[in-house]
């Protein structure tokens, strides 16, 4: 493995990676791949953009304002003139992002990549017991986060990470203090290969990890799913509601309309109903969400409004067989379906128009190569269920972690996943392989709930497993055994449920809680999941 000469002064990034024999291997098939050695992709994006359709197109849109590509271009430039000569920012320190979808966010991350930084973007939803564990792994020079979410950033950094607020009225704002500053920034000369964003995820512990990408990986995953299933067109408006803190959300609703010339409609957050309004209010034409909710836009009657809408795209989880058929039924759309990941970067099966198999996930998307393999990584026969594998132009790179041995195995990234291949190529989803629970689009990790009910001084011990759910698909359950003398009725149930929510981010309570004696366990202590699940109907 021979990476190119790095730009970045500060080597933190190139130091951790894995080790060459941990690696993947990695795939350039298609010649819209093979990128040059010096590559920034902020200014492929943005100023790439700029050169082909010019600086007035509008970009980033609200329900409220909207910014012409020269804007954003303006915004984006300022903040990096700003970062590097008001706070020293050197290319390769890593600066966390924390915000709603917005489009100050955007042009934060874009400044970040252009002036040779890592972004570490995360979600507002994270609580300081989260934050504090990705700032001691990421190490970062500073933090850029929404003036409405800086104190649980403040109580997690303390007094070893600087906070730039932004999005406020105020003489230290970022957005203020960027204004005065020339609109005009030279992109640091990166390389292809070099960092260029740390995209956090929980894992099946809850112990954080950061998966590693490049420059090059930034323009691949458009050069791949967007470019040969989505297909997306300059006049197109994209919305959804992914986080730009996911790298799903980051793809669907930044990369892939900048790298087009299209327009994105930004919501800070969108109830399925409100989504569906906001969508065809607007005009949207490209819309990301997940499967349950386009199941809540059907239950609710919105669905009939986004028949404009020419992309309707399904991630995040497992999409019901049901769910498609009923939403071809009211708006005459074929969902797309698609599979990715943190570790990929993003989708990397899908299928559109008329090569969809409903309830097939979809085939390799043009770029990657998938298999189906045994315990012991040996394909196995098609109509076999196994372990799902992916190769492609993007990789799983764990930061400084030793769980990268797990996840790449003889080249390929295992994704966790049990899949059926048929004789044709499609790929059909059976199960998830560890506890992570994927519960309307949102990773919980089963262990990281379990910690936090075990920090409630009533609580003796706890398991928590993912169950059916008809509106959000799976939610996590918890089974608790109380300490002697309390009782297990349904104010202790609300009381538990809200000392997770104020514990770790309120999406990953446990929505239901059965109060058990014990817990199965084996001769050596370890509790027994499958026999939990076997009891909710699941499979041993």
């Amino acid at each position: 493995m021979q990476l190119s000469p790095s730009a970045h002064t500060d080597t933190f990034c190139r130091d951790h990676l894995p080790p060459a024999d941990d690696w993947p291997a990695l795939r350039f098939d298609l010649p819209e791949l093979r990128y040059p050695e010096r590559l920034n992709c902020a200014a492929e994006l943005l100023d790439g953009a700029i050169r082909r359709y010019g600086p007035d197109r509008p970009c980033l849109r609200t329900p409220t304002e909207t910014w012409s590509y020269g804007d954003l271009r303006q915004h984006t430039d300022r903040i990096a003139r700003l970062l590097t000569d008001d706070h020293g920012l050197q290319p390769g320190n890593r600066v966390l992002l924390r915000g709603p979808n917005t489009p100050w966010l955007v042009a934060c991350w874009l400044a970040v990549v252009k002036a040779g930084g890592v972004a570490v973007t995360t979600v507002p939803l994270l609580r300081a017991g989260e934050i504090a564990p990705l700032i001691d792994l990421t190490r970062p020079a500073i933090a850029l986060c929404d003036h409405r979410f800086t104190d649980a950033l403040h109580t997690a950094a303390g007094d070893r990470l600087p906070v730039l607020p932004y999005g406020a009225d105020h003489p230290d704002d970022l957005t203020v203090r960027a204004a005065a500053k020339p609109a005009r920034f030279t992109a640091v000369d990166t390389a292809a290969d070099d960092v260029v964003l740390l995209g956090p995820t929980s894992g099946t512990t809850g112990r954080p990890k950061a998966t590693m990408h490049f420059h090059r990986d930034v323009l691949a995953i458009a050069d791949t799913f967007s470019r040969h299933i989505l297909r997306p067109q300059p006049d197109d408006l994209f919305t959804g509601t992914p986080p730009l803190g996911f790298t799903f959300g980051l793809g669907a609703l930044a990369v892939f309309p900048l790298r087009a010339g299209a327009a994105v409609l930004l919501l800070e957050r969108a109830t399925p109903a409100e989504l569906a309004d906001a969508a065809a209010a607007h005009g949207a034409t490209v819309l990301f969400t997940a499967p349950t909710a386009y199941k809540a836009i059907l239950a609710t009657g919105r669905a009939a409004a986004l028949k404009g809408v020419r992309r309707c795209v399904s991630a995040g989880e497992h999409l019901p067989l049901s769910v498609w058929e009923e939403y071809r039924r009211t708006t005459g759309i074929r969902l797309i379906d698609g599979i990715g990941g943190t570790e990929m970067l993003h989708i990397f099966i899908s299928a559109a128009d008329d090569t969809i198999r409903p309830g097939a996930t979809g085939r390799t998307v043009p770029g990657f190569h998938a298999a189906i393999l045994d315990d012991d990584g040996h394909p196995v026969p098609d109509g076999t269920p196994g372990k799902l594998a992916v190769q492609g132009p993007t990789g799983c790179r764990y930061l400084a972690d030793d769980r990268q041995r797990t996840a790449v195995r003889n080249g390929w990234n295992l994704t966790g996943d049990t899949y059926v291949r048929d004789s044709d190529g499609y790929f059909w989803f059976r199960a998830r392989d560890d506890d992570m629970i994927i519960s309307a689009g949102y990773n919980i990790a089963a262990p990281e709930v379990e910690e936090a009910l075990l920090t409630h001084p009533d609580v003796t011990e706890a398991a928590v497993i993912g169950v059916p759910d008809p509106a959000r698909g799976t939610i996590a359950k918890a089974y608790v055994v109380l300490r002697p003398g309390v009782n297990g009725d349904e104010a202790k149930t609300t009381e538990l449920q809200d000392f997770v929510r104020h514990t770790i981010a309120p999406y990953k309570y446990p929505r239901a809680v059965e109060f058990v004696p014990e817990l199965p366990r084996t001769a050596t202590g370890k509790i027994q999941r499958h026999r939990l699940r076997a009891g909710e109907g699941g499979v041993d």
